[in-house]
């Protein structure tokens, strides 16, 4: 098989460029992977780098330095948008759908990474009050009635057993059924919180 080769007077085609919102996911997503299973001082850029598959300048290219990358992962304020994109009538059954479909399709759940911070001293500081202002105050400002704290908080919890179930305890019953039956008969679980009984 014969090399192609360039006619005379013309550049070599220039290298396929990687897709930088893919490389950034890709990033965020291997220092949340991280995060989830080691302490904050003991990640280091080097690691991050390997599971994602790019390498550390590149890491600094996107998000300036470790301080920098760690303060988007340990903001909840995208994956709240999405998980709360909905009316709130049909939220509860929204929310067990997202928890479900984001760790199966993404291998990332929107929510759990708040379980792991007692791992990350001082950062888990900053995880837990990112945690409560982006998730769930926000979902409180949502519901009318009394309780409307308590209401949201046991919501959400109710979310991350469904998460840790499914992705620590990893569940057999659980990753064998299809993310719509599981929000059909985990959302009204949810849903009791969000607009009970009056």
């Amino acid at each position: 098989m014969s090399a192609v080769s360039t006619p005379p007077g013309t550049a070599p085609p220039a290298p396929a460029r990687r897709d930088a919102e893919a490389t950034k996911a890709a990033i965020l997503k291997a220092a949340r992977y991280l995060l989830a299973r080691h302490a904050h001082a003991d990640i280091t850029l080097k690691a991050v780098a390997e599971r994602a598959g790019v390498s550390p300048p590149l890491i600094l290219k996107y998000f300036g330095n470790k301080d920098a990358l760690f303060a988007r992962v340990m903001s909840f304020e995208s994956d709240a948008a999405s998980l709360l994109d909905a009316p709130l009538e049909g939220l509860g059954r929204h929310m067990v759908r997202h928890v479900v479909h984001s760790q199966r399709e993404r291998g990332a759940d929107p929510l759990l990474r708040i379980a792991f911070a007692p791992l990350h001293g001082d950062q888990g500081e900053i995880l837990r009050a990112n945690f409560r202002a982006q998730v769930t105050e926000r979902l409180t400002e949502r519901l009318d009635g009394p309780d409307a704290g308590l209401r949201a908080e046991l919501a959400v919890a109710a979310l991350l057993g469904l998460g840790v179930m499914y992705g620590i305890a990893r569940g057999s019953h659980l990753r064998a059924t299809s993310p719509d039956d599981i929000a059909d008969r985990y959302g009204p679980v949810v849903q009791e919180q969000l607009t009970p009984m009056r």
